[in-house]
């Protein structure tokens, strides 16, 4: 009996104790999903789209090494805050001035204005599809917004937002619907082909800013803050930050193969989200067309309460201002008060006629990609400060992989320029 009981107890506290980790990691869960899933927004569907409908498959193999990159790059920035309890930009303040902050902090707030505007852009096109007017889709789409984070909760805000991420699923099934190759998708998933052009440049640097944003840098972080993660609990958000980006992964992919599997085969030219939308239905059915439709306004009302939460957090940050969903306007007036200046600037915009927005969507994941470098600079200034994280500093591999990320980048950016201008 003894040898039956001693057999048994280790059994049942490894039982106990998955389930108590299993539990642990759904109480962690959130910040890691939703900031990779938010990467997935109506500017970073606009490029997915067009890089499908202009290159077909031809660009598969750039999301493997994307999804490694920002595996580690987000690794790193959930890793600083659970142990600084402290925002990027906060630490960029406090180790490097407030120039450097002030200059980060204009160049992401112009970037993200014109993200914003893509995400209400997004809503209007997709609401069109469904025949329901933008002047009515996008001002009731910028009210339920502004209320959702104005009224709300961290924590109930954050379970509406993990809600939307499943609705993901729409793009994975429009990709199966589309019935492409899979044998010349496998291929191109794992066999990398480069050209020299600024076409091509263009889509490559959009895929790579669109995937790895700055703002998703600012906002994870700020979001591990908020919601109290320690060190203690950083393995479980570790798996929170690996899942999401690997969901990031999986849509992107899927929102390309839809689109080289129906227009691309059939020679469609294609310039927005919305043209792409409609034109799958002669290709691939009205199923196919409504999917894409509806993951077009789920992404962009999603993101348009992301993208400005994440830039006014690092405002905020910057300046030394109070921040934070869970504090009330007499506590953080600035913090309310910059949300609300993005979102209504965001939603007019979009209403104005003719306005080049697809131009403004396309140019600002560009700029996400000249940017990124040098906001991952200081992210690995940061993360090897013994001062500032301890024994929690990058090992020399992270180190190593790191910094060829932000060579490759740089050396991305120099080559747009270049081509462009030759």
């Amino acid at each position: 009996m003894r040898e039956v009981q001693s057999n048994n107890i280790p059994i049942v506290n490894t039982k106990k104790s998955r389930w108590r980790n299993f539990l642990l990691f759904l109480a962690i869960l959130g910040p890691g999903i939703i900031t990779a899933n938010v990467d997935n927004d109506a500017g970073g569907i606009a490029v997915y789209s067009l890089a499908g409908a202009e290159m077909g498959y031809r660009l598969l193999w750039s999301l493997v090494p994307i999804l490694v990159a920002l595996i580690v790059i987000q690794e790193m920035v959930a890793r600083m805050g659970a142990v600084t309890g402290k925002g990027l930009a906060d630490l960029i303040r406090e180790n490097y001035g407030v120039k450097a902050t002030f200059y980060i902090m204009l160049f992401l707030v112009v970037t993200n204005l014109g993200n914003t505007m893509a995400e209400f852009s997004g809503i209007a096109a997709s609401s069109e599809i469904f025949g329901i007017s933008r002047y009515i889709s996008v001002p009731i789409s910028a009210f339920l917004v502004w209320l959702l984070v104005i009224k709300g909760t961290y924590k109930s805000v954050e379970k509406i937002f993990l809600v939307a991420c499943f609705f993901y699923i729409a793009y994975i099934i429009s990709g199966f619907i589309a019935k492409p190759p899979w044998k010349e998708v496998l291929i191109n998933s794992i066999q990398p082909s480069f050209q020299i052009n600024s076409t091509y440049l263009y889509m490559l640097i959009g895929l790579v800013g669109t995937s790895i944003a700055p703002w998703m840098q600012f906002y994870l972080q700020a979001s591990i803050v908020e919601k109290g993660i320690t060190i203690k609990e950083y393995k479980h958000s570790r798996v929170d930050v690996i899942v999401g980006c690997f969901i990031m992964y999986v849509v992107a992919f899927f929102i390309i193969i839809a689109c080289a599997a129906t227009i691309h085969r059939a020679g469609v030219k294609v310039e927005s989200v919305a043209e792409a939308a409609r034109a799958l239905q002669p290709l691939a059915g009205k199923y196919a067309s409504w999917l894409f439709a509806f993951g077009l306004l789920n992404a962009s009302i999603f993101a348009a309460s992301i993208l400005p939460l994440s830039t006014v957090y690092y405002v905020c940050e910057g300046m030394g201002w109070e921040k934070g969903i869970d504090k009330s306007f007499e506590e953080a007036p600035f913090f309310y008060i910059l949300y609300t200046s993005f979102i209504v600037i965001g939603a007019l915009i979009v209403l104005v006629p003719k306005f080049p927005l697809l131009t403004v969507m396309f140019l600002s994941q560009v700029l996400n990609g000249v940017l990124l470098p040098f906001i991952l600079i200081y992210i690995l200034l940061l993360i090897n400060n013994k001062h500032i994280m301890g024994e929690y500093i990058n090992s020399k591999m992270y180190n190593i992989f790191s910094w060829i990320v932000v060579f490759v980048m740089i050396t991305f950016t120099i080559m747009m320029l270049v081509t462009t201008f030759v």
